[in-house]
């Protein structure tokens, strides 16, 4: 990365961040938006180029069995597999 990408990334992120916590929600958008939504939005593109319709959703509900893990994790990857599909999946049972 160049130093001006650099600064274009903590000023999105980090720059207006009053305290530590911020700092850490900061940091964690932008690492999630990296790892995450970058390549779903460039494999989407590629569907959408091919002709096919695409759906996108972000899904940030805390589930109630993240109650032991710190306030400010919200929801994990695949969480949503229990709110849309039901509790079987969460189970084991399948």
């Amino acid at each position: 990365l160049t130093s001006e990408a650099v600064d274009q990334i903590f000023n999105e992120y980090v720059r207006n961040a009053e305290n530590r916590a911020q700092v850490r929600d900061g940091l964690l958008d932008a690492i999630g938006d990296a790892v995450m939504v970058l390549p779903a939005t460039e494999v989407a593109r590629y569907h959408r180029d091919a002709g096919n319709p695409v759906y996108f959703y972000e899904f940030q509900h805390r589930p109630s069995w993240a109650a032991g893990l710190p306030e400010f994790v919200k929801s994990d990857h695949t969480d949503e597999i229990a709110f849309v599909f039901g509790k079987p999946f969460l189970a084991g049972d399948v």
